[in-house]
């Protein structure tokens, strides 16, 4: 038969998936000649065999690459004529001008688990096993081609059986960079009061001993350090809380298995399915009656409770279950609120020293540091709360070639995103943009995925707010490399983010529902109860929620009891009516400054933000006057509401606002009937639900439009997004929410720098 030559092009996440080894067994297997390599722009495979046998390795790579690839293209052509005597793996070739996506982070597989735990394995409980098909990636990679020269593990020389096996193409680790062993690869050890006093195993055994006790731990894992304690332990929990200067906000979770999770927290098959996943995040839960004990303790005012699965053999040999050991353990950041996690071992003597009782160490460096990611379900699907280890940084295709652009990002929930060609690389979660030492994190963070990546922007992006760190770096970095800086209104930003993540194009026109916190508006005004009329060059504002007084601006974020009182007065009603909670938490000083504010719009600015009329109702019914965290008061007020009420609160729409007072009005009302506060935080997220129904409708009639995307914080609270999808689907809209990236602020960089591409295209003509 005649014999042929074809080269193959594969790019997308093609590198540190076993690609390689599976092309090379594939060839093997149709009995071809010629070669395989990485290189900086993806997959190179030089064919040689008959034109049968060529076609059915095509098609067989094409119906069954690595599980954890992903391929964006793949083409075939015609090689010259060449004859080979084998087929190779050839060495990794970079040309500086090119690039390719780099692989998340995964989570150890069953091969690798089941040699953890088996007696007869040479890597038996070693913490640092790992495969082609899984463990430590964008954390430990310092350059492209992803080779071993080119990550942290560098330094680590492989042993003779290691060798064996890397190089063994019938070897699930032939070509794993970071393969290792407890000959050759890092090693734990554990420290209390800066002495070591304990390595390898009895070093995992007397970290088991110190949770056991009750201590708190710093263990360095993955991509950063976590702070480690007994989950059931009130007085262990609560001296973290102190420790960490974090009151009330929630506490990842990890247990070793579902079926202990189980025990907490109801479990669905998707919900099952993340757990389990490669990605395995921290997922949110509905509790049983176990869990709501449990979440006194870690999730005070919620009916969810975040777990996760240990994800790296450490995390499993430290969570083995044994009569007197804790059956869950806190896991959370290991840093003091607001700042960036802890990662390499200097940093985490220096800033957790004060908060661990011991350190549970390795000699692993991390290269980049990076959060758990945080997901909930949402009508059978995923809903990214947090965008971190195991997502980032994939990333997400747009559908024309575009000029090297970075979008900075905004300054709660920070993320950056930078574009290159046909790929928009939407970084991990850095964090709140409100320190030094978390911008310092952001600006470390851009290098590397400029670096990586191989993108010099032309163009940069950044939110309107004038004050926020990132719109400052942005204008800066525009000044000092004379770039186009285009600022981006924060929530049309939010809508072009959620379009494109549902593919919609740059042409088509939604009907956004912008509903946040905070956002910058063109009037001057914070808004974030927002619709808009929106496609990516531009919006236009055609109804918000009626804007409410603010009084002492970020006073009034921090003690809802102040925006409870403001939502009266602008009601008209009459603060001494009822005995509202608020008034224990306003003495008659600051009761008369307020009212004062309302009245003359001294220090009060205007804002439409639905995160702000959440606050304001929730401290209205007695929850939290004063909160400790971001959106605490609406957290609680969902928790709270009445599942089985049907009835609702009239949003009225006039003049392009959404009328807010008469709301606080029918909420006075029963209060004064003393209806519960269940019952009243149930009929206003119905009211709501139903308002976005009624304003999507009159857009509709004015406009044709029958898509909605729905972006922004508040679209978080699982009990109003799932009734305003229902609602709108009953409607005859069709119904976009973010899929592939957070609905809060984590989203909104990729929006950024979509408005700013479509923007500069449009100064161009």
């Amino acid at each position: 038969m005649p014999v042929i030559n074809k080269r193959l092009h594969i790019t997308g996440i093609v590198q540190g998936v076993g690609f390689r080894p599976t092309v090379f067994n594939l060839a093997q297997r149709h009995l071809l000649k010629g070669w395989v390599l990485n290189n900086a722009h993806g997959v190179e495979i030089e064919l040689r065999g008959t034109e049968q046998n060529v076609q059915a390795f095509i098609q067989d790579l094409r119906q069954n690459p690595p599980p954890l690839s992903v391929i964006d293209s793949f083409t075939v052509e015609d090689a010259s004529d060449q004859a080979f005597t084998e087929f190779q793996i050839r060495h990794s070739e970079d040309d500086p001008s090119d690039f390719l996506p780099v692989s998340p982070d995964l989570n150890i597989c069953p091969d690798c688990r089941r040699e953890l735990f088996d007696p007869s394995d040479r890597r038996y409980r070693y913490p640092f096993i790992n495969c082609t098909n899984c463990g430590p990636r964008f954390s430990i990679v310092t350059g492209i081609p992803y080779d071993r020269p080119n990550t942290s593990m560098a330094s680590f020389s492989l042993c003779p059986d290691c060798a064996e096996e890397y190089q063994d193409p019938a070897n699930r680790r032939f070509h794993a960079q970071p393969i290792a062993c407890p000959v050759c690869g890092p090693q734990v050890w554990y420290e209390e009061s800066g002495q070591k006093l304990a390595e390898r195993e009895t070093a995992l055994q007397a970290a088991r001993k110190a949770l056991a006790e009750g201590k708190i731990l710093a263990v360095k894992g993955l991509g950063g350090f976590h702070l480690v304690c007994d989950a059931q332990n009130p007085q262990t929990v609560e001296k973290l809380r102190l420790r960490k200067r974090r009151s009330g906000k929630p506490f990842a979770l990890m247990a070793f298995d579902v079926d202990t999770i189980k025990e907490f927290a109801r479990v669905c098959p998707d919900e099952e399915k993340l757990l389990t996943s490669p990605m395995a995040p921290v997922v949110l839960l509905e509790t049983t009656l176990a869990g709501k004990e449990l979440a006194r303790l870690v999730a005070p005012d919620q009916n969810r409770l975040g777990f996760m699965l240990p994800y790296t053999p450490l995390h499993l040999l430290l969570l083995e279950p044994a009569e007197g050991f804790p059956k869950v353990l806190v896991m959370t950041s290991g840093n003091l609120s607001e700042e960036p996690i802890a990662y390499s071992n200097a940093d985490a003597h220096k800033r957790l020293s004060q908060l661990a009782d011991g350190f549970l160490l390795h000699d692993r460096p991390i290269h980049t540091r990076i959060d758990d990611s945080v997901v909930s379900v949402i009508e059978g699907v995923p809903h990214i709360q947090r965008r971190a280890r195991g997502f980032a940084p994939l990333p997400l295709q747009i559908s024309s070639n575009a000029i090297p652009t970075l979008a900075c990002g905004t300054e709660l929930k920070n993320t950056f995103c930078l574009v290159r060609d046909r790929y928009a690389f939407v970084s991990h979660h850095i964090g709140d943009l409100e320190n030094q030492e978390t911008l310092t994190a952001f600006e470390d963070a851009v290098r590397h995925y400029e670096k990586i990546f191989r993108i010099k922007p032309q163009l940069l992006a950044a939110d309107m707010h004038p004050d926020y760190l990132a719109n400052r770096y942005a204008r800066q970095r525009a000044a000092e490399e004379n770039l186009l800086l285009v600022e981006v209104q924060h929530h049309h930003a939010h809508i072009v983010s959620c379009m494109a993540d549902n593919g919609l194009k740059q042409h088509e026109r939604v009907i956004g529902l912008a509903f946040d916190g905070t956002g910058f508006g063109t009037d001057g005004a914070i808004w974030g109860g927002e619709a808009l009329l929106a496609d990516w060059k531009g919006f236009q504002r055609l109804c918000h929620l009626e804007y409410m007084p603010l009084p002492g601006g970020e006073a009034a974020v921090r003690k809802p009891a102040r925006m409870a009182l403001s939502l009266i007065l602008q009601a008209g009603i009459d603060p001494d009516c009822v005995p509202f909670p608020f008034h224990q938490a306003l003495d008659p000083e600051e009761r008369a400054a307020v009212a004062n504010q309302v009245r003359t719009g001294f220090n009060t600015p205007k804002t439409s933000s639905a995160g702000r009329l959440f606050d304001g109702v929730a401290a209205l019914i007695g929850l939290h006057q004063q909160i400790s965290y971001e959106a605490q008061n609406a957290i609680a007020l969902e928790t709270i509401a009445d599942p089985d009420e049907q009835s609702s609160y009239d949003f009225p729409l006039e003049n392009g606002q959404i009328l807010v007072s008469p709301v606080i009005q029918a909420i006075v009302e029963d209060i004064k009937q003393k209806v519960a506060p269940a019952v009243i935080s149930a009929r206003f997220h119905n009211g709501l639900s139903a308002c976005v129904v009624n304003v999507s409708q009159q857009i509709r009639s004015q406009t044709g439009l029958r898509q909605v995307a729905l972006s922004g914080g508040v679209w978080q609270n699982k009990t109003l997004i799932r009734h305003t999808i229902t609602a709108l689907g009953e409607s005859g809209f069709d119904v976009f929410w973010p899929r592939k990236l957070p609905t809060n602020d984590g989203g909104v960089s990729f929006g950024q720098a979509l408005v700013a591409l479509a923007v500069s295209e449009n100064l161009k003509e």
